[in-house]
């Protein structure tokens, strides 16, 4: 009998070689067949033996690199990174209400991730602000991250010269086009449409990426029961295909093109039809893509701290930590959506960011394990414990208090003195906010970088204006 990651690869073999993807883009659906892929029509069809060597010229270790070297991240093997949300349109506050994310919480999130310990990944879309023109806010974004950061950076799809001119800003904030080429700096997301699709924004996308030489997360998201199978197996058969075959274009576009492995798969609310990403379907899906991405030898990103609840509540923690553990433990490289993300994908919420960072700090101590050094089983503290000395006031204790134990931010453990849970809970989120916040640094930049960087926006028309916080 075949095992369940066996059954799932030979159905996406199946699928790509009989029902193939369809590329929505003559011209790369043009290049890519005068590249020995078989083509009716609109859509490509991919043989096991074609698979198989495209996965194979895809390097399976990516070096991401950050301007301060202390944050590269190396993606691939068992190494775990962490991203904040991405990608919402929306703002939800510690009460739940609603509001269009704004530039501003951009810049709040930017310096939340640059502070926090948890990250060596930032910028992307962290939010999608409502205040700026559609076609300047990437740009402006993208800007924000470069001059708040100093850590790994994130970018954003689009059309061809969208692509184009963020490539353009990274190779002036990296010493020109050579140096940029040089390594890979930057990680960009591109979907495919489910099912079995790539449109003509993730194909522009990757032929960009591809030619900067920068590396690219392929990223289906089929919904079990809205646009792939409602069964979990099939889902990911169809699923897989997708990520295989956006693979298989990266190397077709330019052979040893660094590429993450990203399939996304989620599930559909029957009651809604609406997308969930609290369901334990979701986390089985995660560990499965996870075991996929590695079967191919290929770095992976998957799961995160998703839920579906619309506020910071107990379900936004159960599932949250259901997320992060299944995908901590199945070692994915890169988890997406790690902090902030409420109402399945639909918000951020700071709030929900400050408890996230509480999770993740829980699942590296558990992943962590214990020492069991001479001083760890600490058998000659344990007989003058039996002798009488009382363990709280040991020196063994004080020695190790600090470091030893998980010691919370946010969780409260003491006698709530006149005060409800909540009123405590609040406080010490917005405690550990604040503190962040101070924290934060702007990194050093050469003057002329940031003078370069608008006076080529200005010359494309985008004003840096309001922008420049």
């Amino acid at each position: 009998m075949n095992s369940p990651l066996s059954s799932i690869h030979e159905a996406s073999m199946s699928i790509l070689e009989t029902l193939g993807v369809r590329i929505h883009h003559p011209e790369l659906l043009e290049m890519l067949s005068d590249r020995g892929i078989r083509r009716d029509g609109d859509t490509l069809f991919f043989t096991r033996t074609q698979v198989a060597s495209l996965i194979a010229s895809a390097p399976s270790e990516i070096r991401l690199h950050a301007p301060n070297p202390a944050y590269d991240m190396v993606l691939g093997g068992d190494r775990t990174y962490y991203g904040a949300g991405y990608g919402c349109p929306s703002i939800l506050d510690g009460e739940g209400v609603r509001r269009s994310a704004t530039f501003e919480d951009y810049l709040t999130f930017l310096k939340l991730v640059e502070s926090s310990p948890a990250f060596c990944l930032n910028g992307g879309v962290l939010v999608q602000p409502s205040d700026i023109t559609p076609e300047h806010s990437f740009p402006l974004m993208l800007r924000a991250a470069i001059l708040h950061s100093e850590k790994c950076l994130m970018g954003m799809p689009g059309h061809r010269r969208e692509v184009e001119i963020l490539m353009e800003m990274m190779a002036i904030a990296r010493g020109g086009k050579d140096a940029f080429k040089a390594k890979p700096q930057i990680l960009t997301l591109v979907n495919a449409t489910s099912p079995l699709q790539f449109d003509r924004i993730a194909l522009e996308t990757m032929e960009v990426c591809a030619r900067y030489r920068q590396p690219v997360i392929i990223s289906p998201g089929p919904i079990a029961g809205a646009t792939g199978p409602v069964t979990l197996a099939g889902n990911l058969a169809m699923g897989n295909a997708e990520a295989l075959a956006g693979v298989a274009i990266t190397q077709l576009l330019r052979e040893g093109t660094p590429v993450v492995y990203g399939l996304q798969a989620t599930t559909a609310d029957m009651a809604t039809g609406g997308v969930s990403i609290g369901s334990p379907g979701f986390s089985l899906e995660a560990m499965t893509t996870a075991r996929l991405a590695k079967r191919y030898g290929l770095p992976c990103r998957g799961g995160g701290g998703g839920t579906d609840a619309c506020c910071v509540n107990a379900q936004s923690g159960y599932e949250s930590m259901m997320s992060l553990m299944v995908s901590r433990r199945e070692k994915v490289n890169l988890m997406l959506h790690s902090a902030g993300i409420l109402d399945a994908y639909g918000a951020m919420s700071v709030e929900k960011f400050i408890t996230d960072l509480e999770v993740i700090s829980m699942v590296e101590y558990l992943e962590g394990g214990y020492e069991t050094a001479t001083d760890d089983l600490a058998v000659s503290v344990i007989e003058q414990g039996v002798d009488g000395v009382p363990f709280l006031a040991h020196p063994h204790t004080l020695k190790n208090c600090r470091t030893t134990p998980w010691i919370p931010s946010v969780s409260w453990r003491g006698p709530l003195k006149g005060r409800t849970g909540k009123e405590v809970f609040d406080h010490r989120i917005d405690a550990a906010r604040d503190r962040l916040l101070s924290a934060y640094k702007p990194p050093h930049h050469e003057p002329n970088r940031q003078n370069q960087l608008d006076t080529f926006l200005e010359s494309l028309g985008i004003p840096v204006g309001h922008t420049a916080g």
